[in-house]
């Protein structure tokens, strides 16, 4: 699994605070099948009433990728600075933050300065993994992607 993927599932996925695995989608019960008894009659349907169409699937429900993570910093007590540092998002979201991964995660998102670990390239990594959230369901202020 790419670095980008564990930062994503770990906002909105199983394992994050809003679980279901698709995007904060909470897991659900199946909705129980529909009873029905030879007695009951079919409705006919009237000009009035039209048929009804299925509906076409809802989007996923966009999660609040600051609220997501402001809560998990808060039930953690963390005072980590996860808004403008990858290490400290990383951090907080129980992953590795080491150089060699912050390389990893450079190379998926197309960073294409020295992957030295600069405080260039942390700063650009913070912004393209916002940017990435958003681009994949999440809600993210526009300071955090900018």
């Amino acid at each position: 699994m790419s670095i980008f993927s564990k930062i994503k599932s770990a906002i909105f996925g199983e394992k994050g605070p809003l679980g279901g695995g698709h995007f904060g989608t909470p897991k659900a019960a199946p909705a129980p099948a529909p009873q029905t008894t030879a007695a009951q009659p079919t409705p006919i349907p009237t000009s009035a009433a039209p048929t009804p169409q299925a509906a076409p699937a809802a989007p996923a429900q966009a999660v609040d990728v600051e609220a997501v993570l402001s809560g998990i910093a808060s039930k953690k007590g963390s005072d980590l600075n996860w808004r403008t540092s990858i290490v400290d998002l990383m951090k907080l979201l129980d992953l590795d933050s080491s150089l060699d991964n912050r390389k990893e995660l450079a190379t998926e998102l197309g960073y294409t300065g020295a992957k030295d670990g600069s405080a260039e390239m942390n700063m650009w990594l913070i912004k393209a993994v916002m940017r990435e959230l958003a681009k994949n369901g999440g809600t993210v202020p526009a300071n955090l992607k900018d």
